[in-house]
């Protein structure tokens, strides 16, 4: 067993100690301690959650603590719109509504389709999304189908806003909570979580939290061997020096803090700046091939993730217009080096008529001699972006309101791809670099603009319409290199032989390729750190960026009645759309935006004098040409737009008070999304997949992947007073059906369907005066829940990695609130 706290975590606990004996009186409890009275700012205001005529689910602080919610996943669980692909913490693609064709979340991939917001400032990356840390976090609103009016381009299937505690001036208050756990298989690992609230005059306060986790491992990492042909007299090597129990341990630290100033009665004023690091060791994936929770590596697998985000909300009134701006600037860093044996491992097989690798590769050291063939990627990420958004909206007390703004959105990423087969020649090696055999090295631009507008209308006291709009613009760009080397000396061209590929793809002074134009100059690298530019436009005797750039205009339309306080029905049809984007081998076409179409019927009810709340959707939704992302030739990730989809699906939740203490929480949704054409191995507009070497990848019909049909989870908590305090106790269970883990049939066929789960959840406890102590047992029975399914390289799915939910764990909470 390891438990080890760093000393952030000992200062962490320095701090908070200070803070419980300076003896400060106990703070007022959250203002939505009933969970039916959360106010939500879905529609850039404030409304009563049963008042907002969209589907949005809404999880207040109290529910948050109450679930012990850290992390996303922790949250998705309790989201069944919600779906998600991910190997690892930090490496999470989102999805909504079955909107999914897989295969997303490339440093250079398509845009996410799920926007996710922290506060008012978007904090979705070109990469996937941010894995805040929650605590000390307001709520957290799920808003399902397009929101592409008011949100953007990258809310395309819906949007998730985790919204935080905001300073206040009405008191001095705080709170601290530790946890310790026990992983079964695995080892011991722990929280410590803080917060200060701290007036510094009647007219402005600061907020400051602070969190460090460190999470146990369960993948054993254990001996194996592999050998390369040809058989006899091929490689054979081992992973002795690798080999480690719950070798997949992880780590993340960081802290908010926020400044609110109340210049005057209608002027406010709140920068805020969050800092998060993430560390994990091992993979979180399971090879079924070597055993339950085994894995067979060998090279070292290490991903560090840190970003710091700074923050300004500016709001206040002119006349009885509220106007709002919304600023934000995100850094962020990530450095990953992996295991990529399982690339050598395919390759060698699929070559195995030329006496594999061996024989078809050129993989030698400087004297000549066959080496090693075994790879790893150091891979980094340099993630910026810059939005902003200013809006002014109408008093919502007003027969006839509305909302309007502009947004602006800047976003890069400098992509560092490095693939090392060590001891490589260097002439066979990517030039200037020994040992790399491919290399990425690009910089990517997306630049989002956009005018957005939306008006509600009471045609009667129960009747509203709302119309909205949103003209868009975007504007994304590629640069840089991708592929081998290129020999001085000439033949062989590479490690892999490739003539093509990488630096012979490059540009010479006269703007042709060097491998048409061989005795050329090669003009210099326009990203630093490559050999050369194969990724470009020739203009002007110079070197300019791939570009795709369009516009166009987005709708929703809503109607609302409102027959009494207690039930409202409402009817949206909106769209929303994904822009296009450059892919990254030069040779293939960019990829234009997709377009999603959504019909949706809703309900919400407050029934029973309170005692019921129950809220359902039902919806249609039209997926036009999708963006479609594979592993390509050389295992490189393309894109390119496939063919239409049709999603039907149902949503409901429910909220239940039957006596004082019992509350029964539950919600589920259903999911039927499927292919209206062939998905073609080529693209085709007609989708017949006709054509020397086309076929058909998908037929029509086909179910698309990720998101399960069926997805549900409900909460039973029981709280009764004992003594001078409360004891509670609370199950919660959460079930999921089978999914594809690709849209492509045979490539799902041999990764094999993402299995249903169920799992369940303990937990008792006792709250008096301003502590709490809770014990708790988190998937209880043991259940490894498929969340993914995936391979390595696009020639691995002989090697399925299966990431499973974290298996049993055992522990207890201590807070303190003060």
């Amino acid at each position: 067993m390891r438990v080890q706290f760093s000393r952030r975590a000992l200062l962490l606990a320095s701090l908070s100690s200070t803070i419980l004996s300076s003896g400060a009186a106990l703070a007022q409890e959250a203002a939505d301690k009933n969970d039916d009275e959360i106010v939500v700012t879905a529609q850039k205001r404030e409304e009563n959650l049963q008042d907002v005529p969209i589907s949005i689910q809404a999880l207040g602080t109290r529910k948050l603590d109450q679930l012990n919610v850290a992390n996303f996943q922790d949250f998705s669980k309790l989201l069944p719109s919600v779906s998600f692909q991910s190997s690892q913490p930090g490496v999470t693609t989102v999805y909504m509504r079955g909107v999914a064709s897989g295969g997303d979340g490339n440093h250079s991939g398509s845009l996410p389709s799920v926007g996710v917001y922290l506060d008012e400032q978007p904090v979705t990356t070109i990469g996937g999304t941010l894995d805040i840390h929650v605590y000390d976090i307001a709520r957290i609103e799920s808003l399902a189908g397009p929101q592409g009016t008011l949100y953007g381009a990258s809310s395309q299937a819906g949007t998730i806003r985790i919204i935080t505690n905001k300073p206040s001036t009405a008191g001095f208050e705080g709170r601290v909570d530790g946890e310790l756990n026990s992983i079964k298989h695995g080892g011991m690992g722990g929280r410590l979580e803080g917060m200060i609230n701290a007036p510094i005059s009647d007219m402005a306060a600061v907020r400051f939290v602070g969190w460090y986790q460190k999470d146990a491992g369960y993948i054993d990492n254990v001996p194996g061997t592999r050998t390369f042909l040809p058989t006899p007299g091929g490689i054979t090597v081992d992973n002795d020096d690798f080999v480690e129990n719950n070798f997949n341990d992880a780590e993340v630290y960081g802290g908010r803090a926020a400044l609110k100033v109340d210049l005057d009665d209608n002027w406010t004023i709140t920068p805020t700046v969050l800092y998060q690091k993430q560390t994990s060791n091992g993979t979180f994936a399971m090879d079924p091939k070597v055993g339950d929770l085994q894995v067979q590596r060998f090279y070292p697998d290490h991903r560090s993730d840190k970003f710091i985000q700074a923050a300004l909300t500016i709001e206040g009134k002119i006349g009885n217009f509220d106007l709002t701006y919304a600023g934000a600037y995100l850094d962020r860093k990530t450095y990953q080096i992996s295991d990529y044996t399982d690339y050598a491992e395919a390759y060698d097989a699929l070559y195995s008529s030329y006496g594999g690798l061996a024989g078809y590769f050129y993989l030698e050291d400087n004297a000549g001699n066959d080496i090693d063939p075994r790879q790893f990627i150091i891979g980094t990420d340099h993630f910026r972006k810059l939005s902003q958004e200013l809006r002014i909206s109408s008093p919502q007390d007003s027969r006839f309101r509305v909302v309007g703004g502009l947004f602006f959105q800047r976003q890069s990423n400098e992509i560092h791809q490095d693939y090392r087969v060590p001891g490589l020649s260097g002439a066979l090696s990517v030039n200037g670099l020994p040992g790399t055999l491919w290399l990425t090295e690009q910089k990517r631009i997306d630049k989002d603009y956009a005018a957005f507008g939306e008006a509600s209308f009471d045609i009667t006291p129960t009747i509203t319409v709302t119309g909205g709009g949103r003209y868009y613009k975007y504007d994304n760009s590629l640069i840089g290199f991708f592929g081998f080397g290129r020999n001085p000396a000439g033949a062989p061209f590479n490690g892999a032989g490739s003539s093509r590929t990488g630096v012979a793809g490059c540009y010479t002074t006269t703007g042709a390729i060097l491998r048409d134009n061989p005795g050329g100059t090669l003009l210099p690298a326009a990203v630093p750190g490559g050999p050369c530019t194969n990724l470009a436009d020739f203009v002007g005797g110079g070197l300019v960026p791939k570009r795709t750039k369009d516009s166009g205009f987005t709708h929703r339309l809503n109607l609302t009645w409102k027959p009494s306080d207690d039930i409202l029905t409402y009817a949206t049809w909106s769209r929303g759309f994904r822009p296009g984007g450059i892919n990254r081998r030069a040779t293939i076409a960019p990829y234009d935006a997709d377009f999603l179409t959504n019909y949706e019927l809703g309900i919400k009810t407050t029934l029973a004098d309170g005692m019921v709340r129950l809220n359902a959707a039902i919806y249609q939704q039209e997926w036009k040409r999708f963006q479609f992302s594979f592993l390509g030739a050389n295992s490189f990730t393309e894109i390119h737009n496939g063919p239409n989809a049709r999603i039907r699906g149902i949503e409901a939740d429910v909220n239940i008070r039957p006596t004082d203490g019992l509350t029964i929480t539950a919600a589920a949704s259903y999911t039927d999304a499927k292919t209206k054409n062939n998905l073609c191995a080529i693209d085709d507009p007609t989708y017949t997949c006709t054509g020397a070497g086309n076929s058909v990848a998908a037929a029509k019909g086909t179910r698309l992947p990720v998101t399960p049909k069926f997805n549900g989870n409900a909460t039973v908590r029981y709280a009764f007073p004992i003594g001078p305090g409360e004891f509670h106790l609370q199950s919660v269970i959460a079930h999921r059906s089978s999914a594809s883990a690709d849209i492509r049939t045979v490539t799902a066929t041999q990764l094999g369907m993402i299995k249903g789960s169920t799992t369940v959840d303990f937990a008792l406890g006792f709250d008096w005066s301003r502590y709490s102590f809770e014990i708790f047992l988190q998937n209880a029975f043991d259940e490894r829940g498929q969340l993914s399914r995936f391979s390595n390289c696009g020639q691995c799915n002989d090697r399925v990695q299966i990431l499973v939910s974290q298996p049993q764990t055992i522990g207890a909470r201590l807070g303190a609130k003060f």
